[in-house]
């Protein structure tokens, strides 16, 4: 979303997820259902792994 310059409200319109489930995923302590993610992979035009922050653990 910030590497496409996108704000939640375009995402949103985009991936058809509600506005308040995609601020929710922005934090940290989020777990994200897989079918949120396949949405918003799918609004960005991205595989589902860049999703993923690989320095997580």
């Amino acid at each position: 979303m910030y590497e496409k310059n996108l704000s939640v409200r375009q995402l949103s319109l985009m991936s058809g997820v509600p506005r308040s489930t995609i601020q929710e995923c922005m934090r940290e302590d989020s777990n994200p259902r897989i079918r949120t993610l396949g949405k918003l992979a799918v609004g960005l035009k991205c595989d589902i792994t860049d999703l993923f922050d690989p320095d997580s653990e």
